[in-house]
C-alpha cells in the first residue's frame, strides 16, 4: 500500500496521500487496492476524528492508468454480451459496490469527515474520487472532468450516486455527455466543490484539525445523520434525528463540550469506541 497511498495521524487527523507522483496519482490495480485498504483501516483506526485525502506532485488524480485504455483497445479488457451479468453482480459490498465503486465510496462510509484537497487535475475516476468526502477544498485552476465520455465509457466508480445529491440532474447530465473541463471556480458555483482555496491541503488539514477538537460522538453521529439523509425518506430521516440526539444529550462529551464552553478552556473529549470493519469481498481490508 505504501507505495500508492501513504497514511499520518496526528493529534487525530489522517492526513492521506496519494503518492504515485509520476503518474499523476493515476488509477491502477495497485492503487485501487491501496485506496480500500487505507479506507477499511480508517474505519476502525481508534482515536482518528478527521481525514485529509490528496494527490503528491502534479494532480490529485489524473484518472484511470492509461495501461487500461490500451488493454481495452486491444481487446484484452472487454464486457460482451454473455459476460455482463457475471461482471455486474459479484463480489458487492453490502452497500452495493463493486471494487472500483468501493475504492471511492469507503471515503463515504469512513466514519469521521473527510476533506478533499484537490490540485492540479482530476480527470474521470480521479474526479470521482473526489465525490465520496465530504467536503472538497480546490484550487481555482484546478482542471476537473467526468471524462469517461472520451473513451466511449460511462462514470461507473459511484459518480452517478454521488452527482445526483451535488448538482442539479441537467448539470450533471451535461458534464457527463460533454466530458468538458471545468475549473475550482465554475466547480464551487454548481456544486461539486466546497471552497477555493489557494493551498487546498493546508486549509483542508486545519479544517480538519477544527473538526478534531469537537465532541467526536457528535461529529461521528451528525456523518451517520448526513449519511443517512442521502438515501433515506423525511419520516425515517426525523426518527434518526431524535435517536441521535437522545443518545448526545447528557452524555460524558456533551457535557464536557458544555462546561468548556461556559469555563472558556478546551474540551477534554473522550474517545468512541471503535468497532473493526467487516471484511470487504476483495481480500482487502
Amino acid at each position: 500500500m505504501e507505495d500508492r497511498v501513504r497514511i499520518d495521524i496526528q493529534d487525530g487527523v489522517a492526513d492521506v496521500r496519494l503518492v504515485r507522483a509520476d503518474k499523476m496519482n493515476a488509477l491502477d490495480n495497485a492503487m485501487f487496492e491501496a485506496l480500500i485498504q487505507a479506507g477499511e483501516r480508517l474505519k476502525g483506526e481508534a482515536g482518528v476524528r478527521a481525514v485529509v485525502l490528496s494527490g503528491e506532485g502534479r494532480a490529485f488524480c489524473a484518472g484511470l492508468d492509461t495501461s487500461n485504455f490500451a488493454a481495452m483497445a486491444s481487446g484484452e479488457r472487454s464486457g460482451g454480451q454473455g459476460s455482463v451479468g457475471a461482471l455486474v453482480t459479484r463480489n458487492r459490498t453490502p452497500g452495493g459496490s463493486n471494487r472500483a465503486q468501493h475504492a471511492v465510496m469507503v471515503w463515504r462510509e469512513v466514519p469521521v469527515p473527510v476533506i478533499a484537497a484537490v490540485h492540479g487535475v482530476a480527470f474521470g475516476g480521479g474526479f470521482q474520487l473526489a465525490l465520496a468526502p465530504d467536503l472538497r477544498f480546490v484550487t481555482a485552476d484546478v482542471k476537473l472532468s467526468v471524462l469517461e465520455i472520451k473513451w466511449g465509457l460511462v462514470p461507473d466508480m459511484a459518480g452517478v450516486a454521488l452527482m445526483r445529491h451535488l448538482v442539479r440532474d441537467d448539470v450533471a447530465r451535461e458534464l457527463t455527455f460533454s466530458g468538458r473541463i471545468f475549473n475550482g471556480e465554475e466547480a464551487v458555483r454548481i456544486g461539486m466543490a466546497t471552497r477555493v482555496c489557494a493551498d487546498p491541503r493546508a486549509e483542508a488539514l486545519a479544517f480538519a484539525r477544527e473538526v478534531a477538537g469537537r465532541n467526536p460522538h457528535a461529529i461521528r453521529a451528525g456523518k451517520r445523520l448526513l449519511n443517512l439523509a442521502m438515501e433515506a425518506d423525511q419520516r425515517e430521516i426525523l426518527m434518526e434525528e431524535s435517536r441521535e440526539q437522545t443518545a448526545l444529550i447528557g452524555s460524558a462529551n456533551q457535557v464536557e463540550a458544555v462546561r468548556a464552553n461556559l469555563e472558556s478552556r478546551a474540551p477534554n473529549f473522550a474517545e468512541p469506541e471503535v468497532e473493526p470493519p467487516a471484511p470487504v469481498p476483495f481480500g482487502a481490508g
